[in-house]
C-alpha cells in the first residue's frame, strides 16, 4: 500500500516538466503519476505559424484546442486519475503554481479520494478569487505586463491565452528568466522554456472554488514554500498559509521550504523528493 504522488502542473506546463522529479522519486521507491490536464501534452495546439521562422500574423489568429476548457472540465479530469490512484492504495496530491487551482476545486468536491494535498508555492485562494491577489500588497512586487511582451492574439477574441515562448526578443526573454528561474543558467531556462506550450485556458474558477473547510479543511495539507521565487513571491505563499490555517485552525498547514525560484526544484529536483519521500513515510507505514 504505497502511496502513490498525483502531481499537476501549473500555467503553460505539462506532465514533461515533472519528469526529472518523477525520476529522483522513482529512485526512493516511490510511486508518481503525471496530469496532463485538458489542453495539456500531447492534446496542446502547436500551429505551423509557432514554427520557425514564425508567422506572427498566424500565430495571432489560429485556434486552439483549449478554448472552452474550463476548471470544471480540469476537476473532472483530475478526480478520474485520484479514482484510480486510490484504488491502489493512499493518495498524496502535489500541485504547483496555477495547478494549486484546480488541485484546491478537487479537493473541495472529493476530499475522500486525497490522503494528503500539497501545495509547491501553488494558488490555493481563501479569501479572495485568484485574479484579485493580484491586486493586494503582496504581489506588488510582480511584474503582471512581462507576460504581455510575447503575447500573441488577443485572448477574447482567441478565447485562451497564448503566449510565444519561442521569441527571440531579449526583453521578453530577461523578463521570463526573471520571472521563472533567476537561479538557473541561461541554458536551462531556454531548456525549460521549450517545454512550455503557447496556449493556456482562461478560466481560472470563482469564489465557488475557493477552499472550503468542510471538505478540502478535512484533509492533512502541507504548503513547500519555494524562498526564491518572484513569480508567487514568498509574501503571497505566507498569506495563503496563513487564511488556509484561520479556515481550519485544528488542521493547519504543515509548511517546508526548499531554497530556488519558481522553476528551480523541478531542475534539481532531489530535495523536493526527498521532502515528499518524508511525507509519504507515515502513510506508507500505516499500510504496512
Amino acid at each position: 500500500m504505497q502511496p502513490t504522488f498525483v502531481l499537476v502542473h501549473g500555467a503553460f506546463a505539462n506532465s514533461f516538466s515533472f519528469a526529472p522529479l518523477q525520476a529522483e522519486l522513482g529512485l526512493l521507491g516511490h510511486r508518481s503519476v503525471a496530469v496532463d490536464l485538458p489542453g495539456h501534452g500531447f492534446a496542446a495546439t502547436y500551429t505551423r505559424a509557432y514554427q520557425a521562422p514564425q508567422d506572427p500574423a498566424g500565430l495571432a489568429t489560429a485556434p486552439g484546442g483549449i478554448k472552452g476548457v474550463t476548471l470544471a472540465d480540469n476537476v473532472a479530469h483530475l478526480i478520474g486519475i485520484l479514482e484510480r490512484a486510490k484504488r491502489n492504495g493512499p493518495v498524496i496530491l502535489v500541485s504547483h503554481s496555477r495547478g494549486g487551482i484546480t488541485a484546491t476545486a478537487a479537493a473541495n468536491a472529493r476530499p475522500d479520494l486525497i490522503d494528503r494535498i500539497v501545495y509547491v508555492s501553488a494558488w490555493c485562494p481563501v479569501l479572495l478569487d485568484v485574479g484579485d491577489y493580484y491586486a493586494e500588497p503582496e504581489m506588488a512586487s510582480v511584474d503582471a505586463a512581462s507576460m504581455a511582451l510575447a503575447m500573441a492574439g488577443n485572448p477574447a477574441e482567441l478565447g485562451l491565452l497564448r503566449v510565444n515562448f519561442r521569441t527571440a526578443d531579449p526583453d521578453a526573454l530577461a523578463a521570463f528568466k526573471a520571472a521563472f528561474l533567476a537561479d538557473g543558467t541561461d541554458e536551462e531556462f531556454l531548456t525549460f522554456l521549450n517545454t512550455f506550450q503557447p496556449d493556456e485556458n482562461l478560466d481560472v474558477g470563482t469564489s465557488a472554488d475557493r477552499a472550503q473547510a468542510e471538505t478540502w479543511g478535512r484533509i492533512p495539507k502541507t504548503y513547500v514554500r519555494l524562498t526564491d521565487d518572484t513569480s508567487l513571491p514568498l509574501a503571497l505563499q505566507d498569506r495563503l498559509i496563513r487564511e488556509g490555517d484561520a479556515l481550519t485552525p485544528d488542521n493547519p498547514y504543515d509548511v517546508c521550504d526548499l531554497e530556488g525560484s519558481h522553476l528551480k526544484w523541478l531542475i534539481d529536483p532531489a530535495p523536493a523528493a526527498r521532502v515528499l519521500g518524508e511525507l509519504a513515510a507515515p502513510l506508507a507505514a500505516a499500510g504496512s
